[in-house]
């Protein structure tokens, strides 16, 4: 077995052992201590970020999903093997104009805060829709984690939703602007929750920011 099929195999065993929601943090100060690594979801409200670490994780209700916009309000926390290998963050979506506007400062401000300050983040992972493609409040989102230097991946969701011909489109434009932003990791991932593809490639892929 190559090293890389070795940690592709690892990553597949690890998101198909014990993982538990841990708890919601509704501020920084209810996070676990920073004993593990984690990796954090991010997205606009609606995206699909429920629904592929449902995928990610070969569950069906670890995380909850919705299809109210702005469902997730906290920074909701699991944990991932047994012992802990690492974390998943799953943050509010962002972007959610019809959102009272006290409680999207209160959002932008918490995912502010954890982003920059978390030292156990070893990547995030921002998910963009590929039947809509980037929009600026993820120019936003990427520009303020290439200030904060935290890597990230850009993830295209619900591939399945989009004709192939426009799926390429989407792909080469988003890969095009992430080239332009410091921070972000050259390799984009197009997924699907609903037929499974680019999930294997993804699972190793977080393995791999954790090692």
């Amino acid at each position: 077995m190559t090293e890389a099929s070795d940690v592709t195999e690892r990553a597949r065993r690890l998101f198909s052992g014990p993982i538990e929601f841990l708890k919601s943090a509704p501020e920084l100060k209810f996070l676990p201590d920073p004993d593990f690594p984690e990796i954090a979801f991010a997205g606009r409200s609606n995206v699909g970020k429920s629904s592929l670490l449902n995928a990610l994780t070969n569950r069906n209700g670890l995380a909850r999903t919705s299809n109210t916009p702005g469902r997730t309000q906290e920074l909701n926390i699991f944990d991932v093997g047994k012992p802990i290998r690492m974390r998943l963050v799953d943050m509010p979506g962002y972007g959610f104009a019809e959102a009272p506007k006290d409680m999207v400062k209160r959002w932008r401000f918490l995912i502010n805060d954890y982003l920059r300050g978390r030292q156990v983040l070893k990547r995030t992972l921002v998910l963009i829709d590929s039947r809509h493609g980037l929009k600026p409040v993820d120019h936003d989102v990427m520009d303020m984690l290439d200030a904060a230097a935290v890597s990230y991946h850009v993830v295209l969701t619900k591939a399945d939703k989009v004709k192939p011909t426009e799926l390429s489109k989407i792909l080469e434009a988003v890969t095009t602007a992430a080239a332009k932003h410091p921070a972000a990791h050259p390799t984009i991932f197009t997924t699907s929750s609903e037929t499974g593809d680019g999930i294997a490639e993804l699972r190793t892929a977080i393995l791999e920011a954790t090692l």
